[in-house]
């Protein structure tokens, strides 16, 4: 196929890049480098089916020749870029989803829209089912990246049913690895990157609240059992290993020699108290489940933030 990857040179669009191109897919990798960063895909620069398309999609999206399908995973998605660009990543999720919505119904394509686990917002069921409808605080400090996510997804749904327009729509919990910015705001790049300063590790609250930690390259796999397939979703694409923030904080130092200890501070609002995947669809629909633990996923990504860091 021929691939259109919006937001392609970002932490999760890059490994997609990677994955299609080995699987021998042409890429078009779209990104303004709002948040992305070309490093990140320099490595394809000289391969013959990999193509960059420096641009903002919510001016518009122009492609030359055949489109199969449009991948759309462009929006600042870590809580430092979304609370500096609030506007901005409600223009992508709205103007920008359209946009590619557009190209992918002029060329019949496949419209394959990653959304998040945020939409759930701080859950009142526990797993996260694809049917619950999400607790979320539509004018709250981080809204702009909530509301934009579910505003993509309505706006996805009503291409399909309007326009005809086959989608694929995946909701993404926590993902980590390589290329991940290291002071992105994201709590596993928070604590690698303190860890290897030999600072004392920030849990903001008394780190009971738990997430589930997906390795990139179990995620990857999972959008494109998605794409491959004939399923609309939305479907849930992480990791059920669930661990609170004191777990995971441990387990860093442990891995990193760390001996820094931990430093707590208050919780920011509307921070969620827990989150994790009913992945009962992915494992029944896909034949998807993550096969990466959370030692292994870290040790990889510490691998990395060292190279990164120089430390």
């Amino acid at each position: 196929m021929r691939v259109v990857v919006a937001g392609g040179a970002g932490f999760l669009g890059s490994h997609l890049c990677d994955a299609l191109i080995v699987r021998g897919d042409r890429v078009v990798c779209v990104d303004n480098y709002l948040t992305g960063r070309s490093a990140n895909v320099d490595h394809l620069l000289d391969h013959e089916s990999f193509e960059v398309l420096e641009a903002d999609i919510c001016n518009g999206v122009e492609v030359d020749g055949p489109v199969d399908a449009v991948m759309n995973l462009a929006s600042p998605a870590s809580p430092k870029d979304y609370y500096r660009l609030p506007i901005e990543t409600l223009d992508v999720g709205s103007i920008g989803t359209r946009n590619l919505l557009e190209l992918a119904r002029a060329r019949d394509a496949r419209f394959f829209m990653a959304s998040t686990s945020e939409v759930y917002g701080d859950p009142s069921i526990h797993p996260q089912t694809e049917e619950y409808w999400g607790n979320v605080n539509p004018i709250g400090l981080r809204s702009m990246y909530d509301e934009a996510k579910r505003f993509s997804e309505a706006l996805t749904f009503a291409y399909h049913r309007r326009h005809g327009v086959a989608i694929r729509v995946v909701r993404i919990f926590n993902t980590y690895g390589p290329r991940m910015q290291p002071d992105d705001g994201r709590v596993v790049s928070n604590f690698i990157t303190q860890a290897l300063r030999g600072e004392a590790l920030t849990i903001y609250g008394d780190g009971s609240q738990t997430r589930s930690f997906c390795y990139v390259e179990d995620e990857v796999r999972g959008f494109l059992a998605l794409l491959d397939s004939g399923q609309s979703g939305p479907i849930n694409i992480g990791n059920p290993g669930e661990f609170t923030m004191l777990e995971l904080a441990d387990l860093v130092n442990e891995l990193t020699g760390n001996t820094a200890g931990i430093v707590f501070e208050p919780l920011p609002s509307d921070d969620p108290k827990q989150r994790k995947p009913d992945i009962s669809l992915a494992e029944d629909l896909l034949g998807w489940s993550p096969v990466i633990d959370l030692r292994t996923g870290l040790e990889r990504t510490i691998a990395s933030f060292v190279a990164v860091l120089g430390v």
